[in-house]
């Protein structure tokens, strides 16, 4: 199951049953659970923690150090979970001092040559399209749809179930739920399809609608429209998630 035509180091850990391909290199300080395809061309690198049950296609680059002028090569690491699928030329970058590792999550499609930098969490069950960079210290929660092409600035937050349109450039946190795209990036609406997927009930579609319908209400201040939810909006794990995201961001959220 490894190809004799891969390197790997001799300090290296892999677990049973991975299929490692040709010309694959596997850096020391690397642990690699069980279960695992690599195919031809595979790197990792120093640092990288991989669980069980993941293909990774080739020319993945999987804990490069962070392109990050801060970084003094600090022991970090670049975690990834379980059951995802990594695509070709994917690049997922070891954190830096500043959190001291990056992690993806289990269950995630990675496209294409997208990238995840120094720092990045992305959470559960989330397909993020083929070129979209994620910047540093960059949070996606679970359930995320991110779309091809698209760009997010550092230290930006994009909630659960939201759907962003691709070519999509984003300063400002996306926040649960919701459709996201335009330029600029814009808030358009309820992802009420992919809400139904996941199978929520019309009710809590209903309630989540409302809420971002006062969220986003003209004229208002946002303080004003928070305590407005809270008064009117029947109190959900949904409703609390929308108002602990919207009063805990950092560069604001989408208009």
């Amino acid at each position: 199951m490894i190809s004799p035509l891969a390197y790997i180091h001799p300090e290296a850990v892999i677990g049973e049953g991975c299929e490692i391909g040709p010309f694959c290199y596997i850096d020391k300080n690397v642990v690699i659970g069980k279960n695992n395809r690599l195919m031809n061309s595979v790197t990792i690198l120093s640092g990288a923690r991989i669980g069980d049950g993941n293909v990774i296609f080739p020319g993945a680059v999987i804990g490069a150090i962070p392109q990050d002028l801060k970084f003094k090569g600090e022991e970090t690491t670049a975690e990834v979970g379980n059951n995802n699928t990594i695509r070709e030329n994917v690049t997922i970058n070891r954190g830096t001092a500043a959190k001291g590792k990056t992690v993806v999550g289990s269950n995630n499609l990675l496209m294409e040559g997208m990238h995840v930098a120094h720092d990045v969490v992305v959470g559960n069950g989330c397909i993020i399209g083929n070129t979209t960079k994620l910047a540093g210290e960059v949070v996606v929660d679970d359930f995320a749809i991110i779309s091809a092409c698209v760009l997010v600035h550092q230290f930006c937050h994009i909630g659960s179930y939201v759907m962003v349109g691709g070519g999509t450039r984003t300063g400002q946190d996306i926040p649960p739920f919701v459709m996201a795209a335009r330029e600029p990036v814009a808030y358009c609406g309820l992802n009420i399809v992919g809400l139904r997927r996941r199978g929520f009930t019309n009710e809590t579609i209903e309630n989540i609608h409302n809420a971002y319908r006062l969220l986003y209400q003209r004229g208002k201040l946002r303080e004003e429209c928070l305590k407005e939810i809270r008064e009117t909006i029947p109190m959900s794990s949904e409703i609390e998630y929308i108002l602990d995201f919207v009063t805990s961001s950092k560069r604001g959220i989408i208009k």
